[in-house]
C-alpha cells in the first residue's frame, strides 16, 4: 500500500516570498522513499494558519502523514507546537524525545527543541525544525519508525514487538 504525506513549511518570510524554502523540499525528498508526497505548502508563523493546514492535509486530502517543519524554537514568532496541539487527539512523545536526544549528540542546542508530535484521526503529525539540515537529520532519528506507526493507527493488529 502506498502511504500519503504532505509537508508544511512554517516560515513567515517562505509564505511572503522573501525566503526559498529548502527545509520542505529536503524532507519531501526524503519522505519520497516512503510515501506519495501530495503537497507542499508555505504558512506564515500564526496558529490558526498551521492549524487549518494540517487539519486540510488530513481531514480533506486524507494524507496518512503530515511533517511540520520550522516554528519549533523558543522565539516569540514560534508558534507550531501549539497549532499542532491545538488540531491532534493524542500525542506521542517517543517522537519528539528521541529527535531531542539523537540531535542533542550533535549540538547541545537540541534542548530548546519544542516540537511535538501526535495523531489527528488515523494518521500521524511530526513537527521537525526549520533549518534543512536539522529537519532531514530529525526525520533521519525517526524514518524507520513511520511505516509501523501508520500501520498500527490503520488498524494493522500486527505485533508492536517484531
Amino acid at each position: 500500500m502506498t502511504w500519503r504525506a504532505a509537508v508544511i513549511t512554517v516560515s513567515d518570510k517562505g509564505s511572503r516570498g522573501e525566503r526559498v524554502d529548502l527545509s520542505g523540499p529536503a524532507v519531501a525528498q526524503m519522505l519520497s522513499a516512503i510515501f506519495e508526497v501530495t503537497e507542499s505548502v508555505i504558512v506564515p508563523d500564526e496558529i490558526p494558519e498551521i492549524a487549518e493546514a494540517i487539519t486540510r492535509l488530513i481531514d480533506y486530502k486524507k494524507n496518512d502523514l503530515v511533517v511540520t517543519t520550522g516554528g519549533t524554537g523558543i522565539a516569540k514568532r514560534d508558534v507550531t507546537p501549539e497549532a499542532t496541539q491545538a488540531v491532534i487527539q493524542k500525542t506521542l512523545p517517543g517522537f519528539a524525545e528521541i529527535m531531542r536526544s539523537e540531535s542533542y549528540k550533535l549540538t547541545p542546542n537540541a534542548v530548546i527543541s519544542r516540537a511535538i508530535c501526535g495523531i489527528r484521526n488515523d494518521s500521524l503529525v511530526l513537527n521537525l525544525p526549520g533549518s534543512p539540515r536539522a529537519a532531514t537529520e530529525c526525520l533521519s532519528f525517526v524514518l524507520g519508525a513511520l511505516e509501523h506507526t501508520i500501520k498500527k493507527l490503520k488498524g494493522d493488529p500486527a505485533d508492536c514487538a517484531r
